[in-house]
């Protein structure tokens, strides 16, 4: 028997396996259709709705993600807790290949996406965005059984090329710890939804700058990536275990500085 509410997953299809009973869900919302259905199920007698961010085929490169439409799909079905999964760079030989990270921090290097829900003529919000991730959700990854790095910066660029070396080193002298795509907007429309949110990523590659070489390449990463994805899959479920039940009164889900015009799902 499952407990308490839906929390939302947003991954890779090679997750679909872990759920109990899995069911689909086509969920349609005022910003389109999300990447794909959602999938019900239970996951660590936890009721999961999980959501591919790429679609079920990966058709949708980073920066063309419906990341509206998925954050309100996952809350129009109950969601207030999400758990975004992502395979990131390393910007630092301390976080090595394999690197399981819990980042507390966020730097959005991205452009050309719709970063909120506040367009025109929905009125003007502004939520509190000095810490990106959920205190409750960060605590849960970082005390599970599954040893992960805690803390760091992510930073998130346009993709879907890679970085160039310059780019790489201009990053490392910032201090920010590892790289991605898809955290952002994603983490920002998340805060908008008042949902709780958190990241776990799996270091695939160390970045351009960071050692010489030929750089990234996407075949190393998904080798590195199917590599390691049972101990991401062990943090997730270790991670479930360890959530509220319920969200409760987490600051993520202060909707003060949302406009009366915002009406949630």
């Amino acid at each position: 028997m499952s407990v308490g509410e839906p929390i939302g997953v947003i991954g890779g299809s090679g997750f679909y396996s872990l759920l109990d009973e899995p069911e689909e869900h086509v969920v349609e919302t005022p910003y389109g259709m999300p990447s794909g259905a959602l999938t019900r199920g239970t996951l660590a007698g936890r009721p999961v709705a999980f959501l591919p961010r790429h679609g079920a085929d990966h058709r949708f490169a980073p920066h063309v993600v419906p990341y509206r439409a998925n954050l309100w799909a996952l809350r129009s079905v109950g969601v207030r807790q999400v758990v975004s999964l992502s395979a990131v760079g390393s910007l630092t030989t301390a976080l090595p290949t394999g690197t399981l990270v819990v980042p507390d921090q966020l730097a959005d290097r991205t452009h050309g996406r719709a970063h909120t829900f506040f367009d025109a003529g929905t009125g003007v919000g502004h939520v509190s965005f000095a810490d990106p991730y959920c205190p409750r959700g960060h605590a849960a990854a970082t005390g599970s059984d599954e040893p992960a790095h805690d803390g760091g910066t992510l930073v998130v660029v346009n993709g879907p090329r890679f970085s160039s070396r310059a780019e790489s080193l201009e990053f490392q002298s910032h201090g920010w710890s590892i790289i991605g795509m898809t955290a952002m907007p994603e983490a920002g429309l998340a805060r908008e939804l008042a949902l709780c949110y958190t990241t776990l990523a799996l270091v695939t590659d160390l970045d351009a700058g960071v050692e010489a070489g030929e750089g990234v390449t996407h075949g190393a990463v998904l080798e590195q990536f199917a590599a390691n994805l049972p101990r991401l899959r062990a943090l997730l479920v270790s991670m479930l275990e360890r959530l509220p039940v319920e969200q409760g009164d987490c600051v993520c889900g202060d909707t003060s500085g949302l406009p009366d015009t915002h009406v949630l799902p």
